[in-house]
């Protein structure tokens, strides 16, 4: 039996289907750390963490920012089932800035009544949704903004 050549990739969350390509190669954020895949890779079953993704056809490669679920990996297909999944060009930059800085003031307060895990993880999310969005933009949002002020 011949290896295959290329990985049928799909990435679906609870509310649609976000890829299905065919693609050359994939790497994950496992919760055991970043683990790639290329086609003929030994089935495995991996939850998957906070992270950024990338899938490659050809020279090309997409990033995605990824918050768990599990990956479901065989020598010819990769199936994601992720909690919440987002391609670079369709992140809110500005959006995930101030989900940014309202994650920090609630971790920097000392109040008894603060939910510190929910706080670390929206924190943690944000960061990566950034990271993912300057894949394609290239600037971060508050660079954007420090420019834009500075020319007024």
């Amino acid at each position: 039996m011949a290896l295959p050549t290329v990985i049928d990739l799909q990435i679906v969350t609870p509310d649609r289907l976000i890829v299905r390509e065919q693609v050359d190669e994939v790497q994950l954020p496992g919760s055991e750390g970043y683990f790639g895949v290329l086609p003929g890779h030994t089935p495995l079953l991996a939850s998957l963490a906070v992270g950024e993704m990338w899938y490659r056809k050809g020279p090309e490669k997409t990033f995605l920012s990824i918050a768990g679920g599990f990956a479901e990996v065989l020598p010819d297909r990769v199936t994601l089932l992720a909690t919440l999944a987002e391609r670079a060009e369709d992140i809110d930059a500005g959006r995930a800035e101030s989900a940014k800085q309202r994650a920090e003031q609630r971790l920097a307060q000392p109040d008894g009544e603060i939910d510190y895990e929910r706080a670390r993880l929206a924190l943690q999310k944000s960061i990566i949704r950034i990271q993912v969005s300057v894949r394609v933009t290239g600037t971060r949002v508050g660079e954007l903004k420090r420019m834009r002020d500075a020319r007024a």
